[in-house]
């Protein structure tokens, strides 16, 4: 079929639902299925399920109370049903006339004057045969009928060729069926093929395509893993004497899990290819002097490093730890945002572009194209997953190829390292530094938060610190949440004077100068705040050892990784530390989903595995803007093992048979085939 002469209207809609050539079409799985392959008699048909009767129509009637709706009653041989329509058009009532015969489409249920079908399918008149096969439901969107896209597949289905990309003997090694049959099966299944099988996805035809879907994404990552490493980096192999300096003048010694990384991360630098290394953590397992380290071999080579955060608070986190650590050793560090006044950020500018400045911090202000970098050696991206792939690809080519360190404090559950990051060198920090103390989680009903203020001043009374976090600043309608800047007002009420003595309640949140924000910062870490009232820009990077009891408002509302990141603000001194998660009732299921992980586990890989369960893939740790093609019929939980299977046909594939990859790429992934995450 030629895609090209389809009406635009109708290729605008088509391309709503991803189809934007004729093999899309063929792509294009059913979602679900009706069954019309079977007419039951009206008494027999089972309750709840999906079934077609047909009788005639006794009665049609449009009655006004409740609500306005079009009730007939149609009858067999056996018995008689009502239908209801709520919404309905003329030609409906046409349709359901007394004396006519029907088929009706739909499940029945128990009513309040019996057996009643709502909203059935309708077709006049009794049709001499039923359907063949099962009658597949297609994702659409408005203005594309099911008529419209069964038409479109079916012809798409005839003309375009179905050949297998893959050998026969590689499916029967992994006992799966060919591509044609199994494409066929799934738009026209027959109704002796069990529907648990095609619904739950567990049918051999819907196993071959998720494991060609699942390849198609193992070969792409795979194919842009050698491609980088064909370009060329420099080759970082310092003597390591700066490195021992920073590690020596630490008040506290490296971990082993920490000094495993390091090793794996200096190896990279040695290579004559770009380094493109995760690094994982938990929340408060060291990752930035690991970083600092890091630094600290390319700087002594002669090179310059950039490290980059996705908020200028934690950029700044980040400047102030730097520079405290590597300045007294003769590093510059320089500092760029875009808050800057002008004379700062031209002498900045002009140190990263005569190459004085060695280690260059800041935010996404180092995109920009008035940066210029002497000679950049290494790019350290924190939080990684926030950053988009143009946003990773602007930086690389800031610099030629230059090694990069990503980190992130958003675990990566090991099925979707595999999916989604297999293209990358990934490092894990499983061990948190002696001292970190547990940090006790409680539920509570904002309904008790009279209990909460009494256990603020207590904590400040015993010399400790708290935080409070809002999620919004301002007032919104549709949410209608607390602001920060309301809660301030109210816990300076109460906390400021009267029964609790002195107790100064701050507040932060993205909106303030960043002037105004280092300095909130600075006087919470002197202890002139004793409570900081803050949006979630604490979230990462904040680090006040002494502040031991954290305050969530509206908890529910928010997602899994970002309630393990705030937990991680407290709980990085000596002191016994609380998190207290402030929900309003009722809860959703997602809602208590979400509680129920975060109460009882501290583990940040078990809370991100538990995380993928509950939101998907395409919602966790960033994977919709890392470049990498999301999937559309595998399940990363579900299908684990299919997984396993396509990660190692792809290695032989490519060790062994590389012919075969571009077709199969063509095929699932046509022109995206070099997107190559940077």
């Amino acid at each position: 079929m030629d895609f090209a002469k389809l009406p635009a209207p109708l290729q605008a809609k088509l391309a709503k639902v991803g189809i934007s050539r004729p093999f899309d079409l063929v792509l294009h799985l059913p979602m679900r299925y009706e069954d019309e392959t079977h007419l039951y008699a009206i008494a027999d048909a089972p309750l709840g399920a999906g079934v077609l009767i047909e009788g005639e129509v006794l009665s049609c009637e449009v009655n006004y109370k409740p609500r306005k709706q079009l009730v007939a009653r149609v009858k067999d041989a056996s018995g008689s049903v009502m239908v209801r329509l709520l919404n309905f058009y003329p030609s409906q009532a046409q349709q359901l006339a007394v004396g006519k015969r029907v088929r009706l489409y739909g499940e029945i249920r128990r009513g309040y004057f019996g057996p009643e079908m709502v909203h059935p399918k309708i077709r006049v008149g009794g049709e001499v045969s039923l359907q063949e096969a099962l009658s597949p439901i297609y994702p659409t969107t408005a203005g594309l009928s099911q008529n419209q896209l069964a038409t479109l597949i079916a012809k798409a289905l005839k003309a375009e060729p179905l050949p297998d990309t893959l050998p026969q003997a590689l499916l029967d090694e992994i006992s799966l069926p060919d591509f044609a049959s199994s494409v066929k099966l799934l738009h026209t299944p027959t109704p002796d093929i069990p529907q648990i099988l095609l619904t739950a996805r567990t049918h051999p035809a819907w196993q071959r395509l998720k494991f060609d879907e699942l390849l198609a994404q193992q070969l792409s990552l795979r194919l842009a893993r050698a491609v980088r490493r064909e370009r060329t980096a420099p080759k970082i192999a310092p003597a390591g004497r700066l490195a021992a300096q920073l590690i020596g003048s630490l008040p506290f010694g490296l971990t082993n899990a920490q000094k495993r990384v390091l090793l794996e991360i200096n190896r990279d630098l040695a290579q004559p290819h770009p380094m493109q290394r995760l690094l994982q953590g938990d929340v408060g397992a060291g990752k930035t002097i690991v970083a600092a380290v890091a630094a600290c071999h390319a700087i002594e080579a002669g090179f310059q490093v950039a490290m980059l955060a996705p908020t200028e608070i934690l950029a700044e986190q980040h400047y102030q730890k730097l520079s405290q650590w590597l300045a007294p050793l003769g590093v510059k560090v320089i500092w760029l945002a875009g808050s800057l006044k002008t004379r700062e950020k031209r002498e900045a500018l002009a140190a990263a572009a005569d190459g004085s400045g060695q280690l260059l911090v800041g935010t996404h202000a180092i995109f920009q194209a008035s940066v210029e970098l002497k000679n950049l050696g290494l790019a350290i991206v924190d939080e990684q997953h926030r950053f988009g792939v143009a946003q990773r690809l602007a930086l690389r080519e800031k610099g030629g190829s230059p090694h990069q360190l990503m980190m992130s404090a958003t675990p990566i559950p090991r099925t979707l390292a595999m999916s989604f990051y297999a293209d990358l060198d990934v490092s894990v920090i499983d061990e948190l530094p002696p001292g970190r103390t547990p940090i006790v989680t409680k539920l509570i009903s904002d309904a008790r938060r009279d209990e909460i203020i009494e256990r603020i001043a207590a904590k400040v009374l015993e010399g400790r610190q708290v935080y409070w976090v809002c999620p919004l600043i301002e007032e919104s309608e549709t949410l209608q949440l607390q602001t920060a800047v309301d809660t301030h007002a109210q816990l300076s009420e109460e906390l400021e004077g009267g029964q609790f003595g002195k107790i100064c309640v701050g507040l932060l949140h993205g909106r303030m100068k960043a002037d105004e924000k280092a300095a909130t910062m600075a006087a919470f870490s002197r202890n002139e705040i004793q409570v900081l009232v803050a949006t979630t820009v604490i979230e990462v990077g904040v680090d006040v050892p002494n502040a031991s009891l954290m305050v969530i408002e509206h908890a529910e509302r928010m997602g899994l990784s970002q309630l393990h990141q705030l937990r991680g603000r407290v709980g990085r001194g000596a002191h016994a530390s609380l998190c207290i998660l402030l929900y309003t009732g009722p809860l959703g299921d997602t809602a208590k989903a979400r509680l129920k992980v975060i109460y009882e586990h501290t583990d940040g890989f078990e809370i991100a595995r538990q995380d993928l369960q509950i939101r998907g893939p395409g919602e966790l740790a960033g994977v919709k803007q890392s470049g990498v093609p999301m999937l559309r019929f595998a399940d990363l939980e579900a299908d684990a093992d299919l997984l396993e299977v396509a990660r190692e046909t792809a290695e032989q594939i490519l060790a062994h048979n590389p012919q075969l990859a571009q077709p199969h790429l063509d095929r699932w992934l046509p022109g995206r085939e070099a997107l190559l995450k940077v």
